[in-house]
């Protein structure tokens, strides 16, 4: 709570800079930028006067002679051979990329780039800019124009994998998850937890390697060994009550574990945030990990009957993060709300966040067409509105629920229980089968509460019903066709060298 001051000042208006103060910030921006490209010009040219220096005492026109004699010696079949084993090399990458392309729904080379590689190279976050500057609302806006793009989500409701996914696994032998869904959970989970300065700290080192361990066992050991060498590391806990739990009253026991851990670290990240950017990256991420154990805590709260301290939980942590609305807490706050039947506190979410500037959802188009459905469906007839006509409020309900068909055809075939449902994945793809799942799943009791719901929105749907496609195909990787392409053109090269070697070899030696 003491951060409430913090984003209540954040919020409001900042004075304007005075007039000069924006041309010299520009100007030094310039200037730096000079320097740095004079920078590297400067190195470009030292580079190459030091090679003509040392032209002599290396012999590099000797050395340039003997290569191209080589080159020049060099006969057809070297070069059939070389480009067949090119072919045959790149081929069997291609194979490998498409198998586990097929099998984790990701390119491995891709994968491999981002997880290790981008590290190596200095990858690190951008700066956050100050509050009311141009550039932060220039940085705000784009970020909000990527999120509305966005087609793929985490699940706000996601289900618990060791106490309530694992429970499927237990009765059926199936997974209830895909790779796919688990390896972008993966991405999420190092981009959540994870930050540059864990090097630092050997149980963050642990914890990052155990984010990437694709292995249940071996996160659970790993996380064992975090606690190991630091009792207080927050993440540990947090991969256990997901994992290792197999109850939701487990899981909310180490989430308050983690919690506990949580609160300390994000005091002591917030003292020495400005010492640094990486102290600055690593308050990110200690705000990502509260943030999230707090959700998670209060979803615990919902499912075990404790609704009331879910919903106090979740206004908390809205508006102590009020940036954090990407993470679509009022998704959950919605269904927490419906299951009290605080229909007038729903409307009043509703109207914060059914917003045109921010993303749609299912949750939130079908809960407004429930709300204007609830005060006409208890006395909606077929035969009578054919009669009569629709009144003003039936035709509003009406026209409500074509807006959530509009946005997601999928969702009333679920509500009515035509489609049997499965367990919600811990992604859905906005607009799709996938978000039709979650939000049916979580909601369909509401619309069952509500007498004559279901009833209009049939009566609704069949008029409006078209046939869409149930799940978008799955674009190829990059790298699945630079491989293909690599393989077929060298492939082609050793045919042609083979057929035409004396011509092929003038090219070659050209």
């Amino acid at each position: 709570m003491a951060d409430g001051g913090t984003a209540e000042a954040s919020a409001a208006p900042t004075p304007p800079p005075p007039e000069g103060h924006g041309s010299c910030a520009g100007w030094a921006q310039r200037l730096r930028v000079g320097l740095a490209g004079a920078g590297i010009s400067l190195w470009v040219v030292a580079g190459l006067g030091l090679l003509y220096a040392l032209r002599a005492p290396l012999r590099l026109c000797e050395n340039l002679a003997a290569v191209t004699a080589f080159l020049n010696s060099l006969t057809p079949k070297f070069y059939v051979a070389l480009t067949g084993t090119s072919s045959l090399i790149s081929g069997l990458i291609f194979i490998f990329e498409w198998w586990y392309f097929r099998k984790y729904g990701t390119s491995f080379i891709e994968q491999v780039s981002i997880s290790h590689l981008r590290p190596l190279i200095g990858g690190t976050e951008n700066n956050v800019p100050e509050p009311g500057s141009p550039s932060g609302s220039r940085e705000t806006d784009t970020n909000r124009q990527n999120l509305s793009e966005c087609k793929v989500w985490r699940n706000p409701l996601n289900l618990f994998r060791g106490a309530e996914y694992r429970r499927y696994t237990w009765v059926t032998g199936k997974e209830p998850l895909t790779y796919y869904d688990m390896n972008l959970s993966a991405q999420d989970h190092q981009t959540f937890f994870t930050c540059d300065t864990d090097s630092l700290r050997p149980s963050d080192t642990v914890m990052q390697k155990a984010w990437r361990e694709r292995n249940p066992p071996a996160r659970i050991k790993a996380a064992y060994q975090a606690l190991e060498l630091n009792n207080d590391c927050a993440t540990a806990y947090v991969l256990l009550a997901e994992e290792e739990a197999t109850t939701i009253v487990d899981a909310e026991k180490l989430f308050k574990q983690a919690l506990k851990a949580g609160e300390t670290i994000y005091r002591r990240s917030q003292q020495h945030q400005h010492q640094s950017p990486q102290h600055e990256a690593q308050l990110r991420r200690d705000t990502n990990v509260l943030v999230y154990i707090k959700r998670r805590l209060a979803m615990c709260a919902r499912k075990l009957g404790r609704i009331r301290e879910a919903v106090k939980i979740m206004r908390d942590l809205m508006k102590e993060f009020p940036p954090l609305s990407m993470l679509n807490i009022h998704e959950n706050l919605l269904e927490s709300l419906l299951e009290l039947q605080a229909y007038a506190d729903v409307q009043a979410v509703l109207a914060k966040y059914d917003d045109i500037s921010l993303p749609k959802s299912a949750a939130i188009c079908y809960t407004a067409a429930l709300l204007k459905t609830r005060t006409v469906s208890d006395r909606f007839s077929p035969e009578t509105a054919s009669r009569r006509g629709l009144s003003t409020a039936e035709i509003n309900a009406v026209e409500a629920i074509h807006r959530a068909v509009e946005f997601n055809p999928h969702v009333p075939k679920y509500l009515l229980e035509m489609k049997s449902l499965i367990l919600p994945p811990e992604h859905i793809l906005k607009r799709g089968d996938s978000e039709a799942v979650a939000y049916a799943f979580f909601h369909l009791q509401h619309w069952k509460r509500i007498e004559g719901a279901l009833n209009l929105l049939q009566c609704t749907w069949e008029g409006t019903f078209h046939h869409v496609s149930v799940y978008p195909k799955k674009e190829l990787p990059f790298f699945i066709h630079f491989t293909a392409g690599l393989c077929s053109s060298t492939a082609m090269l050793a045919l042609l060298t083979h057929q035409f070697p004396e011509i092929m070899g003038v090219f070659a030696k050209a």
